[in-house]
């Protein structure tokens, strides 16, 4: 935990270091040739090639898990691109493929991939093409917990999965004794929170808890909560602050909320070694290993939610912009492609960590930069 804290204070020194992303977004890639004397037109030069022709407003919503690397992309982007106002509605994922699939937003972003229906729909707006879905965001759902008295806990996918479907009701329960059996555990009623509203987080879970306890969890991993019981909450946001009040709670979402709020989070048992802790680096290991399923421009990505490798935590989630792979409006796609091509490199990338997330691989990511450069 103190390194997530550590990497939560340097990420909010990053964003009180926005006003100066031109320093960030300009250091693509060149070694430093120019004199003392030119390194405002190096700055001039680097800034056109990031902005290109983008200009005017782009609008884009969607996933809450990915709103603290969107907010820090966004004051970095436009401190360099100042022609640009990009305005990101942290809302969901459900809510975000809606309003692209409206016309409404120049992008969406999402913890799942595009269903076949969305695709489907998607053709209506995208003229000539279809939605594709680009990994840009990478990283761990945290399970946060609030515990008087207990500050390292261990748990495993079945145990969780009773614990959110309301079989295991008290935290002396014997199967969570049985995993932690040096912490004092109080006989204390476990309060579960999940997302009120459709959410990729959700169903990214739900993911895990159908690959890796199939026999305790029997639902299908859909955008919206299936279990019984429970206590909802709106966004990633919402689930973190009520983790934060209630003791004997329990939520899940995406580790930055659980740093910028210090909130200890559970370690999970996936019969590895050792338990692994929710971080970045344990969660690049799990996304590394992610094979492209898409086909064609589409990069959705095939995750291993059962993974046994050591250190490699298995609840993650890759969140995706949607974009159209032909037919953008004409008016936004230069500040689409400017801005994507900015996240998805080096600088946009490198973000990530220091933010609780964790980069897209590189393989991968190159796939990306490829693909948004071909955007029409």
């Amino acid at each position: 935990m103190k390194l997530q804290r550590k990497n939560g204070l340097r990420a909010t020194a990053l964003g009180a270091l926005a006003v100066s992303g031109a320093l960030v977004l300009t250091a693509c890639g060149s070694d430093d040739n120019t004199a003392p004397g030119d390194s405002g037109t190096k700055a001039s030069a680097a800034s056109k090639e990031v902005c290109a022709d983008a200009k005017g407003q782009l609008r884009a919503s969607g996933s809450s898990a990915q709103k603290n690397a969107m907010d820090l992309w966004v004051k970095n982007y436009m401190a360099t691109c100042t022609g640009v106002e990009v305005n990101y509605k942290s809302s969901s994922s459900g809510e975000g493929i809606v309003a692209f699939n409206q016309g409404t937003v120049g992008f969406a972003g999402s913890d799942s991939a595009l269903k076949p229906e969305e695709v489907a729909e998607s053709k209506q707006i995208c003229k000539g093409g279809q939605g594709i879905n680009l990994p840009m965001v990478g990283g761990p759902i945290a399970i946060g917990y609030h515990l008087q008295g207990v500050d390292n806990l261990v748990l495993d996918a079945p145990t969780l999965a009773k614990i959110f479907d309301n079989k295991i009701k008290n935290w002396n329960d014997e199967a969570i004794k049985k995993l932690n059996p040096d912490a004092t555990l109080p006989n204390k009623q476990i309060q579960a929170f999940h997302r009120s509203e459709d959410s990729g987080t959700t169903q990214n879970l739900g993911k895990y808890l159908g690959a890796a306890a199939a026999s305790d969890w029997k639902y299908e991993a859909e955008k919206k909560w299936p279990a019984p019981g429970g206590q909802a909450a709106s966004g990633s946001s919402g689930v973190a602050s009520q983790v934060k009040q209630v003791d004997g709670s329990i939520g899940y979402f995406e580790l930055s909320y659980a740093t910028s709020q210090k909130i200890p989070t559970v370690k999970i048992d996936t019969g590895a070694s050792a338990p692994v802790e929710a971080s970045s680096a344990n969660a690049s290991k799990a996304i590394a290993a992610a094979k492209i399923k898409g086909t064609g421009k589409d990069l959705a990505l095939d995750l291993d939610y059962a993974t046994k490798a050591d250190g490699a935590y298995p609840i993650v989630l890759v969140t995706y912009e949607i974009v159209c792979d032909k037919g953008n409006k004409a008016e936004t796609l230069p500040a689409v492609k400017s801005f994507l091509n900015y996240t998805a490199g080096e600088d946009g990338q490198k973000l990530l960590s220091e933010a609780g997330y964790a980069p897209i691989p590189a393989e991968i990511n190159a796939k990306v930069r490829e693909t948004v450069k071909g955007l029409s």
